[in-house]
């Protein structure tokens, strides 16, 4: 972050930003405040709602409990002539007292739509008895209705009513905006079920309430519902909504819940707070959905005011960061413009020196550095180089004592066995290895250093003969690669130094070789004892001058402890680049597995190669 940012990030920091921080605090203390406010107000309001229903039922209630204490109900259901039980068609003087005093008592609820008793035990020709009548209602079957699942739950209500708002059964109800009650009658004297009472009442005592609801400022946009367990709209206040499903407009998923509670949502498309108050004993809850963009007029205006002003200070900001500091970060933006570059790779980058201030001294001090930064760069490629050439050297000595002592020992007993044969061909083995091995060439083809593997292992073979077997599979189509001498006999003598070290059976060890677009694979098998994890991480990371990785012991043989393994891992890496080089994979008791991956080219191709890898 240039100090232009900085600056400008300061102002914003300290000024802009806990100015607009205040404000958006107090932009959602409002928002939140005029929700649970609101949310106070709705709940107040559907409660109250609630109670004027729960007395409309009630009422209802009281009315066809008085028909039943009286035997009014009882008596039609037990009269000759059904047809004659019409309250609404017999005249006045055709009925008893009970009947006239039940009479005047319907007369005085105006909202009764309908009244009719099911008879139960039948024996007439229709089981339908009309007690209020009512044009264009075909009255559901009674055996139809013994079969509807209502039938069961009012017998099992024994007496108590049952209400069904509008839509919920309209089989039953039919299309009309009415609730109705079912309930079970009885006969007084000996409690024999003889019939059952079903008895609709109009919405208008409903209209009543909402109208007579003396609603507040903030809830004269609030769309008013009356709503069952499953999310169907029993009633909708404005008239539009009746008989659909809630959740199609509510984009929250319609939950059960007891109480109140309320929340902000999307309701049809629109921004909303939706209030629920479960009515009690009733499987019907309260809904009322108020336009969030109507409670919130004033603090919208409050926050267009504010966020004009956040923009007037942010580009009055931007005026001075522009006017008044970029003339002194102009010349720091041109160093760390070169900076980039330096951390891109590019060391020779360099910064014009110009101006007579601290600048300048800024300047001069970062083309210094570059400076001593290249001339430390070449050091460390020279050392590099330096061990890596010592690193060989130590390995090609090593190779020479101990690998030249057991040989001679073994050509001087096939001499004394008078095996002359065998005596000649580890001469030549033992020649052609001395001969690849002093060459003064860094790299050399495949098919040298194939040659110089398999001499060596003949060598070894004849030492410890019952010990392994090996094979070597290179196609001839790699031989003419090049590679660097010495790195297939490392990972071999660490098999049969390492990995057969105290086996009980044959051990083997296979070299196979591939190629591919630009590189060349080799693999060395062996079914020999594993390695650990840890042994593994030892020999991948540890750094050879370190006194902590020479006391390590992976396996128990002293003789050259993973220094050829090592050696050719470093060598490989340095050589051809972090895209080359060993990959180990090995498991106790599962032998070990080494890839070695090298550039793919040939005499000639080196230059090309090597900058590629570099």
């Amino acid at each position: 972050m240039n100090l232009r940012i900085k600056l400008f990030t300061a102002f914003l920091g300290l000024v802009i930003i806990p100015l607009f921080v205040l404000g958006i605090i107090t932009f959602f203390v409002t928002f939140n405040s005029i929700e649970k406010k609101y949310s106070q107000q709705a709940e107040y309001s559907l409660k109250a709602i609630g109670y004027s229903i729960k007395n409309v039922f009630q009422e209802m209630d009281n009315v066809t409990d008085n028909g039943i204490a009286k035997g009014v109900f009882q008596a039609a259901l037990s009269a000759k002539d059904p047809d004659t039980q019409d309250l609404t068609a017999t005249t006045q003087l055709e009925l008893n007292a009970n009947q006239r005093n039940f009479r005047s008592l319907l007369y005085s609820h105006p909202a009764i739509d309908y009244a009719f008793l099911y008879n139960i035990h039948g024996g007439r020709e229709s089981n339908v008895i009309a007690i209020f009548n009512k044009e264009n209602f075909e009255t559901l079957p009674y055996e139809k209705f013994k079969e509807h699942p209502l039938y069961t739950e009012v017998m099992a209500l024994n007496g108590q009513p049952k209400w069904i708002a509008p839509h919920e059964y309209p089989e039953l109800t039919g299309s009309d905006n009415v609730f109705t009650q079912i309930r079970l009658i009885k006969e007084l004297s000996n409690l024999e079920r003889v019939g059952v009472l079903v008895v609709q009442i109009k919405n208008w005592e409903f209209e009543k309430i909402f109208q007579n609801l003396k609603l507040g400022s903030q809830m004269r946009d609030t769309r008013f519902m009356l709503v069952n367990d499953k999310g169907l709209i029993l009633y909708d206040y404005q008239s539009e909504l009746d008989g659909q499903q809630i959740g199609a407009y509510l984009l929250k998923d319609w939950e059960l819940g007891e109480g109140y509670r309320s929340f902000k949502g999307k309701f049809n498309g629109k921004e909303s707070v939706v209030s629920i108050y479960k009515l009690q004993d009733y499987p019907w809850s309260l809904v009322s959905v108020t336009s969030w963009s109507y409670l919130s007029q004033e603090v919208t205006t409050f926050a267009k005011w504010f966020v004009a002003i956040i923009c007037v200070c942010v580009l009055t900001a931007m005026l001075f960061n522009f006017i008044f500091i970029n003339r002194i970060t102009g010349t720091i933006g041109v160093i760390v413009r070169f900076m980039r570059k330096v951390e891109s790779g590019d060391l020779n980058a360099r910064v014009d020196e110009k101006g007579d201030d601290e600048l300048l001294l800024l300047q001069k001090g970062f083309n210094n550095q570059m400076d001593k930064i290249n001339e430390l760069f070449d050091q460390v490629k020279r050392e590099q180089l330096q061990k890596a050439n010592a690193e060989l050297r130590v390995l090609q000595a090593q190779i020479k004592p101990h690998f030249l002592f057991n040989t001679l020992e073994s050509i001087n007993v096939l001499a004394v066995q008078n095996e002359g044969r065998k005596v000649s061909e580890m001469v030549l083995r033992l020649a052609s290895i001395l001969r690849i091995s002093i060459q003064d060439k860094e790299e050399i083809k495949l098919s040298l250093e194939v040659e110089h593997l398999r001499s060596y292992l003949e060598i070894q073979k004849f030492r410890f003969d019952e010990l392994f077997e090996y094979v070597i599979d290179i196609p001839d189509e790699m031989k003419n690669c090049l590679l660097l001498k010495l790195t297939l006999q490392p990972l071999v003598e660490n098999s049969i130094q390492h990995g057969f070290e105290g086996i009980d059976y044959k051990g083997r060890i296979t070299v196979t070789g591939r190629m591919e677009q630009d590189r060349i694979l080799l693999r060395i098998e062996d079914n020999g004892i594993g390695m650990t994890n840890e042994q593994l991480a030892n020999i991948q990371y540890a750094d050879m001058d370190d006194p902590a990785y020479r006391s390590l012991a992976p396996y128990p043989s002293h003789e050259r402890r993973g220094l050829g393994l090592r050696s050719v891992y470093d060598r490989l890496r340095y050589q051809y680049g972090s895209r080359y080089g060993l990959f180990i994979c090995s498991q106790p008791g599962y032998g070990t597995t080494i890839q070695c991956v090298i550039p793919r080219y040939g005499a000639g191709d080196f230059d090309e190669i090597k900058s590629v890898a570099g």
